[in-house]
């Protein structure tokens, strides 16, 4: 029997990362935290995925409507290149409309949220995705 495959999904932007983890067994995927950009958020990363023994990282890539890059994809892809060493395996998966449906989600909660919560919720659905197109 194969072990079970472990995912931390992020959420890149100028600001904060949201963070989800997930695995391959339950298919569920779990916003897990808000990193500031900061400068340090690279440790804080790599710390992440040795904690949450991390098989593969799926970074959100973000396009316009028409599905074209835009400087936020630059700004992505960039970003992913500095994980090359941290992660085992890194991917990434279509982010269209995440933070959208993020807030969207938290306010059928009804309690307050952050922008940050939103991050992570989006974090979650980026995963959410990737985990249900395997």
């Amino acid at each position: 029997m194969s072990r079970t495959k472990s995912f931390l999904a992020l959420d890149v932007g100028e600001k904060r990362i949201g963070v989800a983890v997930g695995d391959d067994m339950v298919r569920i995927a779990v916003p897990l935290d808000t990193i500031e950009v900061d400068g340090a958020e690279l440790e804080r990363i790599a710390r992440l995925v040795i904690d949450e023994n991390v098989d593969t990282v799926v970074v959100g890539y973000p396009r316009n409507q028409s599905g074209e890059p835009t400087l936020q994809t630059e700004y992505v892809e960039n970003f992913a290149r500095q994980l090359t060493d941290i992660a085992p395996k890194l991917v990434f998966q279509d982010e269209s409309l995440t933070s959208v449906l993020a807030e969207q989600q938290l306010k059928k909660y009804g309690k307050p949220y952050t922008k940050g919560d939103i991050d992570a919720q989006a974090a979650a659905l980026i995963l959410t995705d990737f985990l249900e197109q395997r």
